[in-house]
C-alpha cells in the first residue's frame, strides 16, 4: 500500500454489522491500522450512508452560497456569539495566520438554550443558525450530521481493535458525549493567475485538531495530502466514498504511532467547489491520554511535525485545546465575544 500512488480503500461494513464475525472485523481493523500508520488518510466505503443525502446537501448549500453577502450575513457567525455557528465570508477564516480563499457555514451538535453548558456560556456550545433560505438546508444538514455519527463510531471501533483495545474503548472513555462539528465550505472559482500564485490556496497546509474527520467533496476535487516523502497527492473525488483522516488527538493518544497528516486545498478546476467536513472529536471535558508508546512510535516521534509542535506536551481538557485553536482561526470573532482562549495550544 503506497500513499504516493493512492489512498487505501477500506470497506467498513463488518464494523457496522452486528452479524459480522470477529475475524471479519479483525481484517478491517488491520487495514485501518495499516492506513493509520502509513498515511493517516484512507477512503471508506461500505458505510451505508443514503446516496441521496449528499446531492440534496450540495444543492441546498449551493443555493445558499449563490445569495448575496447581505442575505448570507443574516446568519453571520457573530450573531451566534460563543456558539461559533453560522456563516463567515471569503477570507474570514485563517489557516496558519493567512486568510483562506473560501467562505463557509459552521454547524455542530444542536444544543437547547436550556442546556447547562449553553446557560454557562461555554465556548462552542449553542443552537445552530440555519438560514431562512433555502429552507431545505436545515433538514439536509441535520440528516448529514446524523448519518455521519454511526460511520465515525464504527471507524473508532476499528481503530480500538487495531490498538489492542476493546471495540467500545473510545465510546466509554473519550467519545461518550463527543464534540461534533460540521462545516460546509465554498471555494469560489479562481482565475488562472491566482491559482498559479501563492495567494491561490483555498486552505493552506494544516492538520485537524481532534480524532477523526469524515470528508466528502463535490466532483471538482482540490484536496491534497502530504505523502511520507514530503510530496503532495491529489485526492480525486469518488462517488459514494468518504475520505477519512486522523486528527492531532489520535497522534497524541498513540504516542505518534498514528500521525495527523498535513493536507491543503487548491481549487484549480476553474469552477466553484463545495466540501463537507464532519469532525468527530473527544468529549469536551475529556483529557486525552497517551497509550504507552512502542519503540516504533518513539522513532516516529523523533520526526518533527510540519508545524514543529509537540501534541504530547499538551495538558488539559479537549475543550481547552479546541478553544485555544479556534481563537487563532477567528481572532476578531473571539475578541468581540470576549471568549477566553483557555489553555495554550501547541
Amino acid at each position: 500500500m503506497s500513499l504516493t500512488a493512492h489512498l487505501p480503500l477500506v470497506d467498513i461494513a463488518p464494523l457496522l454489522s452486528p452479524a459480522a464475525r470477529p475475524n471479519e472485523r479483525e481484517i478491517v481493523s488491520r487495514k485501518i491500522d495499516e492506513a493509520c500508520r502509513e498515511s493517516g488518510f484512507f477512503l471508506i466505503d461500505g458505510h451505508r450512508v443514503d446516496p441521496l443525502l449528499q446531492p440534496a446537501l450540495e444543492s441546498a448549500a449551493q443555493s445558499f452560497f449563490d445569495q448575496s453577502d447581505r442575505l448570507k450575513g443574516e446568519v453571520a457567525m457573530p450573531n451566534g456569539g460563543r456558539a461559533w455557528r453560522g456563516w463567515f465570508p471569503l477570507g474570514g477564516e485563517l489557516t496558519s495566520g493567512r486568510p483562506d480563499r473560501k467562505e463557509g457555514l459552521y454547524f455542530g451538535t444542536e444544543h437547547s438554550p436550556n442546556d447547562p453548558r449553553v446557560r454557562a456560556r461555554v465556548a462552542l456550545h449553542g443552537p445552530n443558525q440555519f438560514p431562512a433560505n433555502p429552507p431545505e438546508l436545515r433538514p439536509s444538514v441535520l440528516a448529514w450530521i446524523a448519518a455521519m455519527r454511526p460511520v465515525a463510531d464504527a471507524v473508532m471501533s476499528g481503530i480500538a481493535l487495531a490498538l489492542g483495545l476493546p471495540p467500545d474503548w473510545f465510546a466509554k472513555n473519550l467519545t461518550a458525549d463527543p464534540t461534533i462539528l460540521f462545516r460546509i465550505f465554498h471555494y469560489p472559482a479562481e482565475p488562472a493567475a491566482r491559482v498559479d500564485s501563492e495567494a491561490g490556496w483555498g486552505v493552506g497546509e494544516h492538520t485537524d485538531y481532534g480524532l477523526l474527520t469524515l470528508l466528502t467533496q463535490d466532483h471538482h476535487g482540490g484536496l491534497q495530502v502530504q505523502t511520507p516523502s514530503g510530496s503532495w497527492l491529489d485526492v480525486d473525488p469518488q462517488p459514494g466514498v468518504i475520505i477519512c483522516n486522523l486528527g492531532d488527538m489520535l497522534e497524541r493518544l498513540t504516542g505518534g504511532l498514528y500521525r495527523s497528516t498535513p493536507h491543503r486545498v487548491r481549487n484549480v478546476s476553474g469552477a466553484s467547489r463545495l466540501s463537507f467536513p464532519y469532525f468527530f472529536d473527544p468529549s469536551w471535558d475529556a483529557t486525552v491520554p497517551t497509550i504507552p508508546p512502542t519503540g516504533e512510535a518513539e522513532q516516529i516521534r523523533d520526526q518533527p511535525r510540519w508545524d514543529d509542535a509537540d501534541v504530547q506536551a499538551w495538558t488539559g481538557t479537549y475543550g481547552d485545546y479546541l478553544t485555544a485553536k479556534v481563537a487563532r482561526v477567528f481572532p476578531e470573532l473571539f475578541e468581540a465575544s470576549s471568549l477566553p482562549a483557555s489553555g495554550d495550544s501547541p
